[in-house]
């Protein structure tokens, strides 16, 4: 059963880093989702797809996959410019500050 080992993005919602750190390991599903007649809801009966494992390393997690027969892809993830302004957000109320005050 394939597997992909990638580290997650950001999410979407906040500027923050966490859980961006680990690498993770993720099954790919082994069949399709059904969808029930009644609720409309959509199932699978494939347990794999449901577990995510976390690694500090990606030697770590490719160690893992290998002792396991787990056959993986690797995705390298994109380096990403660190966004850290020189005063912060205490920059914001400072007394020296210079133009009018906004809000």
């Amino acid at each position: 059963m394939p597997a992909r080992i990638y580290k997650p993005a950001k999410s979407a919602m906040s500027s923050g880093q966490a859980k961006t750190k680990e690498w993770v390991l993720d099954f790919a599903p082994s069949e399709a989702r059904s969808i029930d007649p009644l609720m409309g809801w959509t199932s699978s009966s494939d347990m794999d797809s449901q577990v995510r494992l976390r690694f500090d390393t990606l030697e770590a997690a490719k160690d893992y996959a290998k002792d396991h027969g787990i056959e993986a892809i690797v995705t390298k993830p994109k380096s990403r410019k660190p966004n850290v302004r020189p005063g912060g957000y205490g920059d914001n109320f400072a007394t020296n500050r210079r133009g009018a005050w906004t809000h």
